[in-house]
């Protein structure tokens, strides 16, 4: 068996150093040996920046590279489903960024494909294998909150440069592809349940993007949801997760980035909590989880089977906004 995992990057991604390069930098069981981009010369480029030592000039050379043991997928939304299926066709696992494909069709040929290969395929949904996450999942589970009402999340950042990839529908892109599928997963994470989407409501930014959205859920059990999505709207920052249930209320502040700063209250009749945890960051504790898959076979949360099911709520919210589910890149 192999005692650690070589990762190829398809792509220049901004994200990239963040999500991989320097957690590997610090592990002892993952590194990163090989990029490549749409251009040799961007390729180099970002090798050169970030110590990678093999280049290749198309994504298709670096899956046929022998040297390579996993693929991290950072292209745009509308690639997503296309590379992941091209890296397990050459036997590489994955660490896909979310969303995992543009919609809920492709996800499932996608995780289809996953499941006969035997192959590791994450999506990376990080924040969910920070302590936080995980110690949110502990008190839900716990029944502390007695049952439950309702749960909610909000995903609102500025992104006023509007020429972003993030607003080309052509490319999958949307304010619930790109900040709502996370809202969507940690409302899924808290109601435990696989929810219905009841209504939608979006701010355009052209005829089949969304700017922003919100979304009304409710669960099999009876209990009700919310999701909000934002890349530009008067909803400039906010992130944040609540659980009410009977008995009391969980609230989280900035559960997508623990490590920059966060906070989670436990209000219940007899006692008001507060925890906080380290700064060590949530990609970190990603790539540990995604490096003990593919080494000894660990199980994880993020699968290509529970990207169906968040991709399956995000495209029922853009029909519910009236507007189409997003599709592949041609």
């Amino acid at each position: 068996m192999a005692d650690h995992v070589r990762i190829g990057v398809l792509g220049a991604a901004k994200i990239t150093p963040a999500a991989v390069i320097r957690p590997a930098r610090s592990s002892t069981v993952a590194e990163v040996v090989a990029v490549a981009a749409r251009s040799a010369s961007r390729a180099q480029e970002f090798a050169d920046k970030h110590g990678i030592a093999r280049v290749h000039g198309s994504y298709e050379d670096l899956l046929a590279d022998p040297a390579v043991d996993a693929v991290y997928n950072p292209l745009p939304n509308g690639l997503h489903g296309r590379w992941t299926l091209a890296a397990l066709a050459a036997g590489k696992h994955v660490l896909c960024e979310k969303p995992f494909t543009a919609n809920a069709t492709e996800a499932a040929e996608v995780a289809a494909a996953a499941n006969a290969s035997g192959l590791v395929v994450m999506e990376a949904f990080h924040y969910r294998y920070h302590p936080l996450a995980v110690r949110v999942d502990e008190i839900v589970r716990s029944g502390v909150l007695g049952p439950l009402r309702h749960v909610e999340a909000s995903v609102c950042f500025p992104l006023p440069v509007f020429s972003d990839i993030r607003y080309d529908y052509g490319l999958a892109g949307g304010a619930m592809m790109d900040a709502g599928c996370y809202a969507v997963h940690m409302v899924r994470l808290l109601g435990g349940e696989e929810p219905e989407v009841r209504s939608a409501r979006a701010l355009l930014r052209g005829p089949s993007i969304d700017r922003a959205m919100r979304a009304s859920l409710r669960f099999p059990s009876g209990h009700t949801g919310s999701v909000h999505a934002s890349l530009w709207s008067s909803a400039v920052l906010k992130l944040s997760l609540k659980a009410i249930g009977e008995n009391g209320r969980l609230s989280v502040f900035n559960p997508l980035g623990p490590q920059l700063l966060h906070r989670l209250s436990l209000r219940l009749k007899d006692r008001s909590t507060t925890e906080t945890f380290g700064r060590r960051s949530t990609y970190a504790y990603q790539l540990d989880a995604f490096t003990a898959a593919v080494l000894h076979g660990k199980p994880f949360p993020t699968t290509a089977d529970d990207a169906v099911r968040t991709m399956t709520v995000v495209d029922a919210a853009y029909r519910a906004a009236g507007l189409p589910p997003r599709q592949p890149a041609a």
